[in-house]
């Protein structure tokens, strides 16, 4: 990886996007993708996407989401704290004590989420429960709501965890809101990659970041009504079941550094997988394989059935403690994802349909 690869991924991690406020981190990823795209655009909502145009009318769409989970102000004190509600699947267990980024009138304001000292609490610590997320109180240096005010601060803004990008031993990258900037990084280099090529894809590369997959997927479902794009693969994370406490035989087995999923069943065609797998196998490219019974929780689910259908599949790079600001993954996956996808891209020809029939 080069320097200014990483560059952009830190400062794409490092960019506060909660649901339904994506556009800081849309602009980021619209500057860094339009080096090699022909056309850069977004919807009403902040739907973006970069287009690469190819050799015939077929178009492979590769879908990220934009949104990280996060907080919104719901009530301001009287003594001038705040309480606070999720964005999406925040977890209030880890709330307690953690900094965060309020995205105020006045620009971003740092918070705290408050923690009773251990002192204050030894009588109760027998029977303590994670907080459930109307205990979690806000400090931002407030005594009224007057001075809240003053801040730029009001019910409705919303919030991230201050927790920056890192790195661990062993390849391991560690931030707040992998899930999914990875995605959006992962789908920018597959695009530097065609476009570095010599020769012409058969099929237009569309690459979209979506809002509000953390809460509803309808950023995806109104961008795919307008793409309308012939095949589609979406990229978003998965739990890595490889720490300590979580039971293969409930949650599937997903290892970190072993390469990313694909996932079986459901929203995912079959003949798109086997190309997957195909290309994989042709590559020497790890992958895992996962099994959606029911649905993924992904775009896919809401991509997968618009105008009449678009033949779409999951692939998922693991990742360790999902939804917490210690999200965790392997460089090696993100570059086997990497190469998977630019791999499958070169595969296509214009007779790629995907379709099935009788």
């Amino acid at each position: 990886m080069v320097s200014t690869d990483k560059d952009f991924l830190f400062d794409l991690l490092d960019t506060p996007s909660p649901t339904g406020f994506e556009m800081p981190g849309q602009r980021v990823w619209a500057k860094h993708i339009g080096k090699h795209a022909d056309s850069v655009d977004c919807d009403s909502y902040g739907s973006t996407w970069a287009t690469l145009a190819g050799s015939s009318d077929q178009s492979i769409m590769l879908a990220a989401h934009a949104d990280e989970i996060g907080y919104m102000i719901k009530h301001v004190t009287e003594e001038g704290f705040l309480y606070i509600d999720r964005i999406g699947g925040s977890d209030a267990a880890t709330g307690q004590g953690r900094r965060i980024h309020i995205l105020g009138d006045k620009g971003t304001f740092t918070g705290i989420i408050g923690n009773t000292a251990i002192h204050l609490r030894r009588d109760s610590l027998s029977s303590e429960k994670a907080p459930a997320i109307d205990q979690l109180w806000v400090d931002v240096g407030a005594s009224s709501p007057e001075e809240v005010a003053d801040l730029g601060i009001r019910i409705g803004h919303p919030a991230v965890y201050q927790e920056a990008a890192t790195e661990l031993a062993n390849k391991r990258l560690v931030s707040r809101a992998l899930d999914n900037r990875i995605g959006g990084y992962i789908i920018a280099k597959v695009m530097g990659n065609i476009a570095a090529k010599q020769q012409q894809s058969s099929h237009s590369v569309i690459c979209l970041n979506t809002v509000q997959e953390e809460t509803s997927g309808a950023g995806a479902r109104m961008a795919t009504h307008r793409l309308k794009p012939s095949i589609c693969i979406c990229v978003d994370v998965t739990h890595a079941t490889d720490t300590p406490g979580l039971d293969a035989k409930k949650h599937g087995e997903v290892k970190l550094g072993k390469g990313p999923t694909v996932m079986h069943g459901t929203a995912n065609h079959p003949l798109l997988v086997d190309r997957l797998m195909q290309v994989a196998d042709k590559h020497d490219i790890a992958i895992q394989h996962e099994a959606s019974s029911n649905f993924t929780g992904t775009d896919t689910d809401t991509i997968y059935d618009v105008n009449g259908g678009v033949p779409s599949a999951l692939v998922s790079l693991p990742i360790r403690c999902m939804h917490s600001v210690v999200e965790t993954a392997h460089w090696d996956d993100i570059e086997a994802t990497i190469e998977l996808l630019t791999e499958l891209i070169n595969s296509l020809s214009k007779d790629d349909t995907f379709s099935q029939t009788l």
